[in-house]
């Protein structure tokens, strides 16, 4: 089955939910009305007949860098940890246009739609050295009105502690979505957290800076934008992504700034691919792992979603911009089970972004994923097969996958040829 991108879907026939329940689904005004265990009754119309194929909620990037995307190859970096790639990024930066950057942050997005995704969260640049620095900005900001009604894409702007501040609030001023920046690289990041509080209070925009991004557990500049939030009551939602150093507290401390994080209602978003690949380059062994400790936030109540952060970059020369990449590594590398591993993609990151809630219950948004694999655990290791992505009701993406290989059709007989002369 493989439906045309654009069609309007009433329902799906026989599909099976998270759960193992085989349902039909139907849909109306970019809402689920209706689940009920499948049933023989004729295929409507207007209905997808993906029989045994699973259904979930359509996944959620919260924690993008559409900017960088795919630029791994032009831009010639060394492998190495996250300072080797910024003055990697940086100088190839310096050159870019927007029309580049469009270009590839338009690409990447196909691959997230293919793979299931619906809304993204992108984090973008002010290039300092650019002779437009914001360029990235304006790009985004494009490309977000172009998908309108396709995808929700929210820009966040990314500072530097050395952006001068009414650079970042022109950036607020174009209309970004969201205020993000990296404390915990300036030289004094309690003043960088009140710098970026007091703008998106001004403002009033939501708020997801990258946090701690090293091992140094003596970096907590999480424990200051808590104490923050709390203190100025900020009504906007606010997130820490990264939290890395919290992965290397001892268990007393640990739980202190968990208790922190709760109460001021911070949203976390752990990157484990990206977060894998650039930490612990010059660590002695055993290497540590380079991600936040997931578990202990969940078991604490803490929202926590995750995202892959950097697709194939100076950051990260890997990525598949495909959901079920992070559920595998989640389930890896963080210890988390199915089910906790597929609301972090899903559920969690619609909270953090703001968004209604989506899936295969009635009312929620019609914000699907069908993928063909005959279990939850199938879907989320990455098996790889055949997807069809619906937004409000309606094909956004669909992919066919065909394979075949010898163990299916018998080979022919005869022998192989030797190369050899007679």
């Amino acid at each position: 089955m493989t439906p045309r991108v654009g069609t309007a879907v009433g329902g799906l026939r026989g599909v099976r939910t998270a759960a193992g329940a085989l349902v039909d689904v139907r849909c109306a005004d970019g809402l689920v009305t209706s689940v009920r265990p499948a049933g023989p009754a004729p295929l409507a119309a207007d209905e997808l007949d993906l029989a045994g194929w699973t259904v979930l909620a359509s996944a959620v990037e919260p924690h993008a860098h559409l900017d960088k995307a795919l630029s791994w190859s032009a831009s010639h970096p060394p492998h190495g940890d996250l300072l080797s790639a910024i003055d990697s990024w940086r100088r190839y930066a310096g050159q870019l246009a927007s029309a580049d950057i469009l270009r590839r942050a338009r690409q990447a997005l196909e691959g997230y739609l293919a793979a299931g995704f619906t809304a993204v969260r992108s984090h973008v640049d002010i290039l300092g050295d650019n002779a437009d620095p914001l360029c990235g900005v304006r790009a985004l900001l494009e490309l977000r009105e172009e998908l309108r009604g396709v995808l929700d894409l929210q820009v966040c702007v990314l500072s530097s502690f050395l952006t001068e501040t009414a650079r970042i609030d022109e950036a607020l001023r174009l209309g970004v979505d969201v205020l993000g920046g990296c404390p915990h690289l300036a030289e004094d990041p309690v003043a960088e957290v009140t710098r970026l509080l007091d703008l998106a209070e001004h403002r009033g925009v939501p708020v997801d800076l990258h946090t701690d991004e090293q091992l140094n557990p003596r970096m907590l500049s999480i424990v200051e934008l808590a104490r923050q939030v709390r203190a100025r009551g900020l009504r906007q939602r606010v997130t820490a992504s990264h939290c890395v150093s919290l992965g290397s507290l001892p268990d007393s401390r640990l739980v202190e700034v968990i208790d922190e994080v709760r109460a001021a209602g911070l949203g976390i978003v752990t990157l484990p691919i990206t977060n894998l690949y650039l930490q612990g380059w010059q660590s002695a062994r055993p290497v540590p792992r380079g991600i936040a400790p997931v578990r202990e936030l969940l078991a604490a109540g803490v929202t926590v979603a995750a995202g892959a952060d950097n697709l194939r970059d100076p950051f990260n020369p890997m990525g598949r911009a495909d959901p079920f990449e992070t559920t595998s590594l989640l389930v890896t590398a963080a210890h988390l089970d199915e089910k906790q591993a597929l609301r972090a993609v899903t559920d969690a990151g619609r909270e953090l972004l703001g968004l209604p809630p989506a899936g295969v219950t009635p009312g929620a948004a019609a914000d699907l994923v069908a993928v063909e694999a005959e279990s939850l655990t199938d879907v989320l290791a990455g098996s790889g097969g055949s997807r069809v992505g619906l937004r409000a009701g309606r094909v956004v993406a669909s992919t066919s996958v065909v394979r075949d290989t010898a163990l299916r059709t018998p080979l022919d007989p005869s022998p192989l040829p030797t190369g050899r002369s007679a």
